[in-house]
């Protein structure tokens, strides 16, 4: 069984083609929701509290994680004191997850930072979803409702789309104008091929 990363910049379309190869049969690892259930645990509560302050709770004592990711960033030394706390449970996690799944040619996890946070060792190959800064901005404004300061600050904390394109096996093209389906087959089936081949 392969493992394969897919990431991409923020608004880059990932979720997208994360669910088009799932429609593929291909098992899906979302990292991005398995991180945020992490930060409903007591003990990454309290272990966020003391990093970056009490402020960032709800009103019901749960992370605010839009004050949050405001706090962190905002500030790189608390942005790694925050990814310190959650991406050890996020891999171990994903880990355990993949030995469940020893029957499959291949599987995926989707992850923003698989390049920044390390993960990327973890993997046989990675597929990068590319598309344009100004439609990713526009995209995660009429997504999320953030401003372009707030998407900016997000885009300066990951690595550059040309890096991830280049330390990469296989890109998507995700402009408003690319046929995405195809390109997913193509490396949809270029990865059975290649699972074959490892048996």
């Amino acid at each position: 069984m392969l493992k394969i990363g897919l990431t991409g910049s923020i608004g880059s379309g990932k979720s997208t083609i994360a669910s088009l190869f799932n429609r593929l049969g291909v098992p899906v690892y979302i990292a991005d929701v398995e991180a945020k259930k992490f930060l409903d645990t007591p003990e990454v509560i309290s272990l966020v509290t003391k990093m970056a302050g009490t402020e960032i709770l709800s009103a019901e004592g749960t992370i605010d994680r839009r004050k949050l990711a405001s706090k962190a960033f905002g500030n790189v030394k608390k942005l790694q004191e925050l990814n310190t706390i959650i991406h050890p449970r996020v891999r171990q996690h994903f880990l355990l997850w993949a030995e469940g799944q020893t029957d499959k040619p291949y599987i995926i996890q989707e992850s923003a930072i698989i390049f920044e946070s390390g993960f990327y060792s973890l993997f046989d190959s990675i597929v990068v979803v590319a598309a344009p800064e100004e439609e990713r901005i526009a995209r995660v404004i009429q997504r999320d409702g953030f401003n372009r300061e707030e998407v900016l600050s997000r885009i300066e904390n990951q690595w550059p789309e040309h890096l991830k394109i280049e330390k990469s096996n296989f890109v998507v093209n995700n402009s408003d104008v690319d046929i995405v389906i195809p390109q997913v087959l193509k490396i949809h089936y270029e990865l059975l091929k290649i699972s074959e081949i490892k048996k």
